[in-house]
């Protein structure tokens, strides 16, 4: 297995078309691809509907070994219902990841909650997360700003280290570093939280959701800060998963690659360079 998982919060973008993937491949063939620079990817679409057996048994097969998806629970579950009564929406998802997980290519799942999910809901969190499969690799992101703070931060904390359960860190300060440059920019300071950030190391794999700018050097100085963390953490055994935002998701690859050169100068088992076509081309474009 690799040291860490690096990916992006998509897998189809027409933009990286020449870069990820050829400039003439199908959008059919864009995962396939997509799984020959990265080792893993958010599955965000997973949040909006559960896919059918048929559709992810066509993920599957695109994808090389050793790929792992790291699929958002559907939001009927954490934003709509409640985890308290979505016990058959829960089973239905469940057999989705026991499809990955036999296909040998399930990372962790992640259980987003909206704001509203409070500290005051933690029995019914840690009981909604003992009933799931313990082989099953989970996350959860809270982002009610009384989670970080004091004796809920610590009783969510020992929580899920019990539970072998991690804690995403959602890190949205390049983001809000400035005023938005562009559209993008600007739809993506309104839509995403300004959530507290801890390096949390809960379990075997720290989960960390990077929003960079469409300008992706301006999100160095958080490259920086965070390349350290996440060499530290595989030194010590744990296999961290990283992925890397952008508010237009053209550039989530660019800023992926100064991660991944950034963390390959400090772990000498992972390759220099990310490899796509086109190499060259991306490299004039990183700045």
């Amino acid at each position: 297995m690799p040291p860490f998982f690096l990916g992006c919060p998509v897998w189809s973008c027409a933009g990286w078309k020449g870069q990820v993937y050829p400039a003439s491949a199908p959008q059919k063939s864009w995962l396939k691809y997509y799984s020959e620079t990265f080792l893993t990817v958010e599955g965000n679409t997973t949040f909006y509907a559960i896919p059918s057996p048929d559709t992810v048994q066509r993920w599957i097969a695109q994808v090389k070994p050793g790929f792992q998806f790291a699929l958002k629970f559907p939001r009927v579950i954490t934003h709509e219902q409640g985890i308290r009564y979505a016990a058959g929406e829960t089973q239905q998802f469940l057999e989705v990841l026991g499809q990955l997980h036999r296909a040998n290519c399930l990372g962790p799942t992640f259980i987003q909650f909206p704001e509203q999910f409070s500290p005051r809901q933690l029995p019914e969190l840690k009981a909604y997360l003992r009933d799931l499969p313990r082989e099953f690799p989970f996350a959860v992101e809270v982002r009610d700003h009384a989670w970080f703070h004091g004796a809920p931060e610590q009783q969510l904390n020992e929580v899920l280290a019990d539970l072998r359960v991690d804690r995403v860190i959602f890190d949205s300060r390049p983001l809000f570093s400035q005023p938005p440059s562009d559209p993008y920019e600007k739809k993506s300071q309104v839509r995403k939280p300004q959530s507290p950030v801890r390096a949390y190391a809960v379990s075997q794999h720290p989960f960390l959701r990077l929003v960079g700018r469409n300008k992706v050097s301006t999100t160095e100085k958080w490259i920086n800060e965070w390349v350290p963390v996440v060499a530290e953490w595989i030194r010590k055994g744990k296999q961290p998963f990283v992925f890397t935002h952008t508010p237009d998701d053209r550039y989530a690859p660019d800023l992926a690659a100064i991660f991944h050169r950034k963390l390959a100068q400090q772990i000498s088992n992972v390759e220099a360079e990310l490899s796509w076509p086109n190499q060259a081309s991306q490299q004039m474009n990183l700045f």
